[in-house]
């Protein structure tokens, strides 16, 4: 086998709002795997100021995984494990070019016969956007949104009164992602607020690492909080074992590319499960190439919840996809 990579810089469509700032672009990487005259694709999607292995030496590794390409499996796991979206990508790669197209995981999703159910993602802004984005998802016909929140509370749990009161959590789930924009005091508030609004759940409420803080918020809590940037970093399965046995969170969100792959999401599904911890996949902004992937492996896993997998159509350079979005279910077009 021979392997190489090139660097892809995906441009938003429209810059989109987070607690941790304005996101205008994303760097990725893809991995070509060659072999006997076949091609696997995979994405190494490191997420700048977030991911694990956000490090000067990230292309030193991809390099070097290239030149090792023919190692043993188990070997390059050991050497890239503080490089989980190269992992991820190897990953990829290699399904890919057993199962060629755009196949990774084949079964029914990629036969065309069964979709996912995704929520729909509202991003940050000012009221008039937020709210022209909801009634954009609502008149797609989507029935789970997530909003971001974290930056002007006051404004957003308006929006979030507003929607309640025109629709009941019977017709519409409603999921918030704080980020890590809250300290403890104020998500302790936030979260009595949002139990008053039905919300079905929040997203990292306080910064990672706050295991005292998070381990209070979650034994009180009156709406169910799901770790995100919690689990980056968090390798071993022991460690992972001990988080969830500390902290204890009512659900987990996996992003593959952040949590080691799909082998890193199977270990953490399996422990969450063995705890009857919920869980749920997002993507975490890579390009159609990884959404693919992950869509794939989703399917594969029969969670009947609402994934967070609609991050596909937010780039103007984008590449070419099988995955189509009709409302909030997403489809692999043959």
């Amino acid at each position: 086998m021979t392997a190489e990579y090139f660097r892809h810089v995906l441009e938003f469509k429209r810059p989109s709002g987070t607690s941790r700032g304005v996101l205008y672009e994303k760097e990725t990487f893809i991995l070509h795997i060659d072999s006997n005259g076949k091609r696997g694709t995979g994405e190494c999607a490191v997420f700048r100021g977030l991911s694990f292995d956000d490090r000067p030496d990230y292309e030193d590794k991809l390099q070097w995984l290239c030149e090792n390409i023919n190692q043993e499996k188990e070997f390059l796991k050991e050497n890239l494990k503080d490089f989980p979206s190269i992992w991820f990508g190897y990953e990829q790669a290699i399904l890919n070019l057993k199962y060629g197209g755009n196949i990774y995981f084949p079964g029914e999703f990629t036969e065309g016969a069964k979709p996912i159910v995704i929520n729909g993602l509202i991003w940050m802004g000012d009221i008039a956007f937020m709210e022209e984005q909801i009634r954009d998802k609502l008149d797609q016909g989507f029935h789970c949104i997530k909003l971001k929140i974290g930056v002007n509370w006051n404004s957003e749990h308006e929006i979030l009164k507003k929607l309640r009161q025109k629709f009941s959590e019977n017709i519409l789930e409603l999921r918030v992602d704080a980020n890590g924009g809250f300290d403890k005091n104020e998500a302790k508030t936030v979260l009595k607020q949002l139990k008053d609004l039905q919300i079905h759940s929040i997203e990292q409420p306080i910064k990672a690492g706050n295991w005292n803080d998070m381990v209070e918020l979650c034994a009180e809590t009156p709406t169910p909080i799901a770790l995100d940037e919690e689990l980056i970093g968090v390798i071993n399965i022991d460690q992972k074992a001990g988080l969830l046995d500390i902290i204890k969170p009512q659900y987990i969100i996996l992003k593959p590319s952040l949590v080691g792959g799909f082998s890193g999401s199977d270990e953490w599904i399996s422990l969450v499960e063995e705890r009857n911890i919920g869980w749920w996949i997002t993507s975490a902004l890579e390009s159609n190439i990884g959404l693919n992937a992950i869509a794939q492996y989703t399917f594969t896993k029969k969670n009947p919840m609402p994934q967070g997998l609609g991050t596909g159509s937010l780039f103007v350079n984008n590449f070419e996809s099988n995955l189509d979005l009709t409302g909030e279910l997403l489809y692999f077009k043959v």
